[in-house]
């Protein structure tokens, strides 16, 4: 009974979401084409009418934007001369044309987020009844939900007049192509299907040869710790994506974040164009599996794309990627994103989504053991009890859960309070500063998983309770769970209990998971074994089961064109030998690499503490040489 237990599907009941999703294939593939269908069909129609306003005059200018009226508003019932009466208003430039097409795009998301229009989807198919996983097409993208804040016009600008000028490119559903971006050839990744069990597709990303040896070159890029030699190698293989992503990270650090957040929308790309025909972004009924090193790139892609979302102000966008990302891996997740993902809906206000990932999983994903969770639910259910638009019985049922459920959570993990206050800048009554339950203790008695996930909560979530609402909603839930505390309550024994006997080890997806958020909170509670070895961009804490499918060559001396500093840090190592002729086969191998790995963090932690050691001394004043003497 670890903590990895609470991460785990039972492969029986694995497939409940699925099923779900099974009954309506043909739907969710009429929804897709009719989708793509209407953005060609207007793109094709724009076209088309600008170049008849060109040649033909104004009549057959008339007759493509009327029929593009039919194609976009098919629903609507005014007679067509009114619709052209209406558009020869504005025939005096091109631009006005275009306009008008964004205003109409504003009124069919309009008509779309009408929540009114909400319970039915386009065949007729109840939101509710979809499958929890289902994802969207229209919320993949950032400028959508850009609009619903700002208007079209401010998000597009005078993007569209350049637009007409542009080369043609492939449309995709992840990420936008960019006109700075070199020109698109196939890499080498092509995606197969494996199989096909109780309605899952299992795909896999394989690389070709020619891929495979860009791979050993990155690979040794990396060993030369020069990243002027990655990007010599992106300028030869400029949609390598594991070079994309190590490069990102590389630029990330150096503040230039608008480029590291575009390497990883060109990874996307990538992949992207290396699909399989018949997978799915929005079924929920693909997997890929994380054992797999090629599969790997995809989700750490889709991983720090929607970090980047979440960073500009797009938490719906991100929300939606967080969905994609656990649909891909239910069972596992190899990047746990379980413990973002209820952040995510409460920064996009899916208060609805949340609650009910809590009703259908907690029975077989034992959600309530995450702390994340165990505090999130119920102040989803407090804001949706502040909703007035709801019925009062609603808001009623959701305050009463709201309020058993946030004292459970108080109950199960007691060490979160004081640090929360403590983020919010809000100082606790006497009462509550004083006792013991709350106390300095309750964070030195848990265990270190248990605190990583704590301190991993607070630190990303503090923001969403600082609202002088919320605090005074949780105020009397903190005095009832003293009360329950000093009457020595059975909640409360059983709580203790099961802190100490789970929460005894952390699985490798949570260390995975702390490493990517960058949470410095959370960073700070890794353990050795963890902190003790190198982290790779492109791979960070690859799993101890990886399914390899093709092997690096050994390599028999060192890059020729490695830096001069880089040399000096190799020298500094045990291991170094200027000529390089050292081999190790098997364990040799491994163990030369562990005394790699130990050489470099005993290197870096000297470093450390040269430099917070480093004391300048104050030059001696020579203002006054002779001095004033003894002061009376």
């Amino acid at each position: 009974p670890g903590l990895s237990l609470c991460l785990q599907i039972p492969a029986e009941e694995s497939e409940d979401e699925p099923a779900a999703g099974e009954e309506r294939p043909d739907t969710r593939l009429s929804e897709q084409d009719t989708a793509g269908g209407s953005q060609e069909g207007s793109k094709d129609s724009s076209k088309e009418g600008a170049v008849a306003e060109e040649t033909d005059g104004d009549g057959q200018r008339e007759g493509q934007e009327a029929q593009q009226q039919d194609r976009t508003l098919a629903t609507s019932n005014k007679p067509r001369k009114k619709k052209k009466k209406r558009k020869t208003k504005k025939n005096s430039a091109g631009e006005t044309v275009e306009d008008n097409d964004l205003e109409d795009i504003d009124s069919l998301l309009e008509r779309i987020e009408d929540p009114r229009l909400a319970p039915q989807s386009q065949g007729g198919i109840s939101t509710d009844s979809r499958p929890l996983l289902y994802v969207e097409h229209r919320n993949l993208n950032p400028e959508n939900e850009l609009k619903r804040y700002f208007g079209a016009r401010a998000v597009l600008g005078d993007q569209r007049p350049r637009q007409r000028q542009r080369q043609y490119v492939r449309s995709m559903w992840l990420t936008a192509p960019k006109n700075t971006w070199p020109r698109y050839s196939k890499t080498g990744i092509t995606m197969q299907l494996l199989d096909t069990r109780r309605g899952v597709q299992h795909f896999t990303f394989e690389h070709h040869r020619e891929y495979q040896q860009v791979q050993f070159k990155f690979l040794d890029a990396v060993e030369s710790m020069d990243p002027n030699n990655i990007v010599l190698l992106l300028q030869m293989n400029p949609y390598h994506v594991d070079s994309l992503l190590q490069l990102s990270d590389v630029c990330r650090m150096q503040e230039d974040q608008e480029m590291a957040r575009d390497l990883i929308e060109r990874a996307l790309y990538s992949l992207e164009c290396a699909f399989h025909p018949v997978f799915s972004l929005t079924s929920g009924t693909c997997r890929l599996d994380y054992r797999r090193p090629e599969n790997r790139a995809f989700f750490l892609a889709l991983f720090k794309h929607l970090m980047f979302l979440e960073k500009r102000g797009c938490p719906r966008t991100a929300l939606e990627f967080c969905k994609l990302i656990l649909s891909l891996d239910p069972e596992n997740d190899p990047l746990c994103v379980l413990l973002l993902i209820d952040f995510l809906s409460l920064r996009a206000r899916e208060y609805t989504f949340l609650t009910r990932l809590f009703q259908e999983w907690e029975s077989h994903r034992n959600l309530s053991q995450l702390p994340n969770f165990a505090f999130s639910v119920p102040l989803a259910y407090f804001f949706l009890s502040q909703q007035e638009e709801r019925p009062e019985l609603e808001r009623s049922q959701a305050r009463e859960r709201a309020a058993r459920l946030i004292q459970l959570a108080l109950i199960m993990f007691p060490s979160v309070l004081m640090p929360l206050l403590d983020h919010c800048s809000v100082q606790p009554d006497a009462r509550v500063a004083s006792h013991p339950f709350f106390g300095l203790n309750a964070q030195i008695s848990q265990s270190p998983a248990l605190n990583q996930l704590t301190s991993l909560y607070v630190g990303r979530t503090h923001a969403l309770w600082k609202d002088p609402a919320v605090m005074a909603w949780l105020e009397p839930h903190v005095h009832e769970v003293l009360r329950m505390v000093e009457a020595q309550d059975a909640l409360v024994q059983e709580a203790e209990h099961k802190r100490k006997i789970r929460y005894q080890s952390a699985p490798r997806n949570i260390y995975r998971h702390i490493i990517l958020s960058e949470m410095k909170e959370a960073t700070a509670a890794l353990p050795l074994e963890v902190t003790s070895q190198p982290v790779m961009g492109f791979d960070p804490l690859p799993p101890l089961d990886s399914i390899v499918s093709y092997t690096r060559p050994e390599r028999t001396s060192h890059p020729s064109n490695e830096s001069t500093l880089s040399l000096f840090f190799r020298s500094l190592l045990p291991n170094f030998n200027l000529q390089g002729d050292i081999r190790h086969d098997g364990d040799d191998e491994a163990g030369a690499a562990q005394d790699l790995n130990q050489g470099v963090n005993r290197l870096m932690a000297a470093m450390r503490d040269m430099l917070a050691n480093i004391q300048f001394q104050e030059p001696p004043r020579d203002d006054n040489p002779e001095g004033d003497g003894d002061w009376d």
